[in-house]
């Protein structure tokens, strides 16, 4: 694959069982480190799920040296180009589970899964009647970008989906269930999932958002917006054809696609806003997060206790108005 970027970020994961994976992780981080690698890499005794970057040489070795254990050999990797590294440090760490549902039950996608769709299948198979499409992330992830007239889980983490298909039920019965995610690893025990909670017809993006986004025929057709990623880059496009901005900057609804976390620590959470509007509203989700007195906006830009006060007037004057 020619590039004319130097750096590249691969995206990547594999359900396969792994005997002492703690030590296999021990391994993992020296391959990285001595690749030079940054990135996140989580490892389980059911698999792998990373995304890691470095050069074309760096990630080309990493990808020669997994492909020789034959655990792996068939282990796809998703490659997009970068002018820099995707991330910071390098992180790789075990866990019970490669996706976090917590199931009762734990899924396992070597056994039951949904049928797998290629990107013109799904594209297809989208438009048709009695489909609907279920977006398996989490509400930031979705409000980014997402299929059209995909179905918007109100969930913050991928855990809570289950219970929110069973609170729901009635949305999705006798219908043909699509579901998609942006590698395709949480769609591999969801829709597993569904076939388990006795929906019939289930099918799942082979490959997930990423995939459908680099597809030669179907060039991300019918995605609006951007596609959120855990990494630096925050988002990626999807959509070749043309780019509808879905996104809605929190303070006033204007179409916006840059997202910060709110700056009181406690919270956190993830919110659209332009800079203006992010300097405006301390970058604070609400009057409690603003007036929080651990708010990291406050700390990083020195504001004096009367800047402080002044500031928040000046919001809750904006609020009345």
């Amino acid at each position: 694959m020619s590039t004319n970027k130097p750096y590249r970020v691969l995206l990547y994961y594999m359900y396969v069982p792994i005997e002492n994976a703690e030590e296999f992780r021990d391994e993992q981080f020296a391959l990285c480190e001595e690749l030079e690698l940054k990135g996140r890499i989580l490892v389980a005794s059911e698999g792998i799920n990373g995304t890691v970057s470095g050069t074309v040489e760096q990630t080309n070795r990493y990808m020669e040296v997994m492909k020789q254990d034959p655990r792996f050999s068939e282990m796809v990797f998703k490659i997009d180009e970068a002018d820099e590294h995707a991330f910071k440090k390098l992180r790789v760490r075990h866990r019970p589970e490669l996706v976090t549902l917590r199931l009762e039950n734990d899924i396992n996608p070597l056994e039951t899964t949904g049928n797998y769709l290629s990107p013109k299948e799904f594209f297809e198979a989208m438009q048709q009647e009695d489909t609907v499409v279920i977006d398996a992330r989490n509400d930031y992830e979705f409000d980014l970008g997402h299929f059209r007239g995909a179905v918007r889980p109100d969930i913050r983490n991928f855990r809570e989906l289950p219970n929110w298909i069973r609170e729901n039920k009635e949305m999705f019965e006798d219908k043909k269930v699509l579901t998609y995610c942006t590698g395709g690893i949480r769609c591999e025990k969801f829709s597993g999932w569904l076939k388990e909670e006795g929906f019939e017809d289930v099918s799942q993006l082979h490959g997930g958002i990423v995939t459908y986004g680099k597809d030669p025929e179907v060039q991300g057709e019918l995605w609006d917006g951007q596609c959120y990623v855990f990494d630096e880059r925050i988002s990626v496009p999807v959509n070749q054809k043309e780019h509808v901005i879905v996104g809605k900057d929190h303070f006033d609804g204007q179409p916006c696609e840059r997202y910060v976390n709110c700056a009181n620590p406690a919270c956190n959470r993830k919110i659209l806003a332009s800079e203006e509007n992010e300097h405006k509203y301390l970058r604070s989700c609400s009057h409690e997060c603003r007036v929080n007195p651990r708010n990291r906006y406050v700390k990083e830009h020195g504001l004096t206790d009367e800047e402080f006060a002044q500031r928040v007037k000046e919001v809750q004057e904006l609020a009345t108005t």
